[in-house]
This record gives structure tokens, sequence and C-alpha cells, in this order.
């Protein structure tokens, strides 16, 4: 139990790890990332409840509707509101980039949490793939979230613009992540790859930005 435990929560604290010291100007307090990350965890289980409803329920079960409302837009949705009413308004939230640290943080309480389920259900040896799949895209699509949710906060001009794009983005990517694999279904890692490797080439993209506009805060 101790190594599945192990390797369950490692990719997830890895990434947090790579993003976290990505901040090229201050670091966030350890404290405030650690409740953020128990925010993103105990996320799982009213969105799981959901879930199984609609399913039980048989209700919006196509392929489509399952990877884009079902899965993309219920956990992004959630993902964004808890963030909103917590981090956001976080004193130490001064830095576009700071948002990146806290999306990331939130999903990978998330992404945690599901991964241990996961893999205590299916076993060890897929411990590998969710790492380089569901965990890293749940990173990521925090990075994405957390990007637009500090242009929000640091933005008036264009606040609401970006509030939506930090949900609606996410949403998207979050629904094509599993629409691929619901559509390719045994063949999934060969859409999955490029997919992937775009959503990493978009994330450090929107790393880099946001550390420039960090920049010229400080």
């Amino acid at each position: 139990m101790f190594a599945l435990i192990s390797v369950s929560i490692a990719p997830a604290f890895a990434l947090l790890s790579f993003f976290y010291l990505k901040d090229e100007y201050e670091l966030e307090p350890l404290y405030a990332i650690f409740r953020t990350f128990i925010y993103g965890a105990l996320l799982v289980f009213p969105i799981m409840f959901i879930q199984y409803a609609f399913q039980e329920e048989g209700i919006a079960q196509t392929p489509f509707l399952q990877s884009y409302l079902i899965y993309g837009l219920f956990e992004e949705f959630f993902k964004w509101f808890i963030f909103i009413f917590t981090a956001y308004k976080y004193s130490k939230f001064n830095t576009v980039y700071d948002g990146i640290v806290y999306g990331v943080s939130i999903s990978l309480g998330f992404a945690t949490v599901e991964n241990i389920l996961y893999l205590f259900a299916h076993g060890i040896e897929f411990a590998f793939s969710r790492a380089i799949f569901p965990v890293s895209s749940h990173a990521l699509f925090g990075v994405i979230m957390g990007y637009y949710l500090g242009r929000a906060k640091f933005s008036a001009n264009k606040a609401v613009f970006s509030l939506l794009l930090a949900l609606l983005l996410p949403t998207f990517l979050h629904g094509t992540y599993d629409f691929i694999i619901e559509a390719i279904q045994t063949q999934w890692v060969y859409g999955l790859i490029p997919f992937m490797v775009i959503l990493w080439l978009l994330s450090l993209r929107k790393v880099k930005v946001a550390n420039e506009i960090s920049q010229q805060q400080i």
C-alpha cells in the first residue's frame, strides 16, 4: 500500500515543484501552496458524486457530452470556482505567475486523489501512464487556468474576458483530452501524444509570458 500511495503522489509533487520553481521573482509560501492543494483534493468527492449521478440517470452519456460536459466542464468549473473564492484573495498572490502556481496546485490536488483511487482500483502497473497523461494534463490545465486568472487580477480592463478564458480554455482542452480517448478507444495513445506535446508547448509559453509580465510588476 505504501508503494502504491507513493507512486500515486510522486508525479504530482514533481510537477508542482517544477512549476513552483519556475517562478523567477518570488516563491509563494509553502503553507499557501499546501492549503490550495488540499482544496483541490477535496473537490474530487463532490465531482465524482455528480458524475456518478449523471451516469446512473443516463444523462449526457454520449462521448461528446461526457468529454466536454461531464468531465471537462464539471471538473474545470469546480477548480475555477474554488480558485476564485480562495487563492484569488491571497495577499501573496501579487504577480501573474502566482496564478499559475495556485492553478497548478489546485489541479494537482485533484489529480492526486483521483490517481490514488484509480491505482487502488486498477493496479500499480498503470502508474507510469497515469503520470504521463492524466496527472500531467491536469497540471497543464492548471497552468492555463492560473495564467488567465492572473491576467484577470492584474488587468482590470480585461478582467471579465480573462476570467472567462480561465474557465473556457481549460474546459475545451480537458474535453478534447477525454474525447480523444473516447473516440480512438484502444489506440488513444496515438492521439494523446501529439495533443500532450501541444499542451506542454502552450503551457510553457504561458509560463514564459507570465514571468515576463511579473517582471514588469515587481
